[in-house]
């Protein structure tokens, strides 16, 4: 540490002997490494750190990659000190005050590379590698990643580059073997609220016996995933060994993947992709592909909803990106099946983590109150994956699915993972809901049209979900269904006035709910 009478060189010299103390930050920079160092300290000034740049960061044997912030108050850090934020520091594996050492990182050698695609250029597997490496190590910053997500998405991948960003992402972290086939798994590219299909379909595959290891993500613009929804039944982030013996003991699971560290580029592309609302084909194809070969998955089942306001708005769209997911499967060695689903409105009568157990778990137990469009989605999707079993005929597999929920063995093979995964108190018929709520009604007499994913998942969303496990929206009604002014559409759960104000003034604006006559219905032709 300097003494008042020290000479900044001698400071210096001083700091590199005993090097900055770490000090971790209380910020959540999601998915960015940031370092923060004050503007007097020694090192600082002497290496010519400049704000925004990357530095490296060395201590315990470990090292992180972050971008610098530059702080004037010594309450964030002090001269002596070199902070991180909170997924920076956890990395290195210290505690506060562990000694650290700073330097100036090496530039991405994959630059040249990325400024050939800004300009338009097919970049070839050796490059996608080299870009991939750098993402992942955190030596983009967040401008280049913009740039990166932006120039793919404007140029349009084509299926081979997408093949290679796919391959250069699965092999960069951890990939898991489970020495056996098929190792199974579903998904689905998003955008429908309430579709908790995997909570269904992994106790049902599960007790047939394939191996089902779900893991997925939690919601970052969607007011729950099937991450958040585990986990008001149980804990999801658990030990890779751990959840390694749940799947062996139980042929299935379903936490969360972050713990698992498989094609971690994306997680970090992510992070860029989401605030700028950019998902294209390319990308999307590459992000799930990436992960389930990582996670081991050798037989996949991807559902494609397709709706008004879904992410993939016509039949010919849905096709143009199955035939892609199926050409970057087939050149990755893994088998997969496409299913077009009816995206024109919620799965489900639940919008939020508790309100989304419920129906779960009410379907689960063939609960005359579980609503029947979950339950039929699940036993289809089920019933393809239990196709990817040799010893099951070719559509057989509904019938097989149905009776595994009807027997009640589904639901037996859902407390088993439960009980495996530590267990929560859950009762389906009195769900722990957020203490506040407001009912939204039909404005005319008529028929329920046109229902708006996106604006019922804003309004769960501002409620609170799914930071809030009781807020959501809860459904009453559904396309098809007549309905008389002044009914109850549905309604809004909160814990806190300021969200529950929010939520109304969203509702207010658009209640996501068109009336009209049945004749308007839209039809829309789904496979199954």
């Amino acid at each position: 540490m300097d003494t008042p009478d020290s000479t900044p060189a001698e400071a210096v010299r001083n700091e590199q002997t005993f090097p900055l103390a770490l000090r971790r930050v209380a910020i959540d920079t999601y998915r960015e490494n940031v370092a923060y160092l004050h503007r007097d300290c020694a090192i600082y000034r002497a290496e010519g750190f400049q704000a925004l740049a990357k530095v490296e960061v060395q201590a315990n044997g470990r090292r992180v990659l972050a971008t610098l912030n530059v702080v004037d108050d010594p309450r964030i850090v002090r001269c002596n000190e070199i902070g991180l934020s909170l997924d920076a520091f956890a990395q290195l594996g210290v505690e506060n005050g562990h000694p650290a050492k700073v330097a100036q990182a090496e530039p991405p050698t994959s630059i040249p590379a990325l400024h050939r695609k800004i300009a338009g250029e097919r970049l070839d597997r050796d490059d996608f590698r080299a870009i991939v490496r750098d993402i992942a190590e955190h030596r983009y910053s967040k401008i280049e990643l913009t740039a990166f997500v932006v120039a793919s998405n404007q140029g349009e991948l084509d299926r081979e580059e997408v093949y290679f960003l796919t391959e250069a992402m699965a092999a960069v972290g951890q990939r898991l073997d489970w020495h056996e086939r098929p190792v199974v798994d579903k998904h689905c590219i998003g955008g429908i609220p309430g579709n908790r299909t995997s909570m269904l379909v992994v106790p049902i595959v599960a007790a047939h016996g394939m191996l089902c290891p779900k893991t997925s993500s939690r919601a970052i613009t969607s007011p729950a995933g099937t991450a958040d929804t585990m986990e008001v039944l149980a804990n999801v982030e658990l030990p890779m060994a751990h959840l390694s013996d749940i799947v062996r003991e139980h042929r299935g699971c379903l936490a969360w993947g972050g713990t698992a560290a498989l094609s971690p580029a994306d997680d970090v592309l992510i992070s860029v992709e989401r605030p700028l609302s950019i998902d294209s084909p390319g990308q999307m194809v590459a992000s799930i592909l990436s992960k389930k070969v990582a996670a081991g998955s050798t037989h996949l089942l991807l559902d494609i909803p397709v709706g008004p306001t879904a992410k993939v708005r016509s039949m010919p769209e849905a096709q143009r990106l199955r035939k892609l997911f199926e050409f970057v499967a087939g050149r990755m060695n893994l088998t997969i099946d496409v299913v077009i689903t009816d995206g024109r409105q919620p799965i489900g009568s639940g919008i939020g983590p508790v309100l989304e157990a419920r129906d779960v778990m009410r379907v689960l137990e063939n609960d005359p109150r579980a609503p029947n469009d979950l339950r039929q989605k699940a036993l289809r999707l089920a019933g393809r994956m239990l196709e990817f079993d040799p010893d099951v005929r070719g559509g057989d597999g509904f019938g097989i699915a149905r009776d595994i929920l009807d027997s009640g063995r589904a639901l037996a093979k859902m407390d088993a993972i439960i009980r495996a995964q530590g267990g929560k108190p859950f009762d389906h018929n009195a769900p722990q809901l957020a203490r506040l709520s407001f009912e939204v009604m039909a404005d005319a007499d008529g028929v329920v049209i046109g229902i708006d994913n996106h604006q019922l998942a804003r309004i769960a969303r501002v409620a609170g979900a799914p930071k809030v496990q009781g807020a959501g929206v809860d459904l009453l009604r559904k396309l098809g269904d007549t309905v008389a002014r002044g009914d109850v559409l549905y309604r809004v759960h909160a814990d806190y006035p300021s969200d529950l104000e929010f939520a109304r003034q969203a509702a207010v604006r658009s209640s996501g709910y068109a009336i009209g006559a049945a004749d308007e219905l839209p039809h829309l032709f789904v496979e199954f």
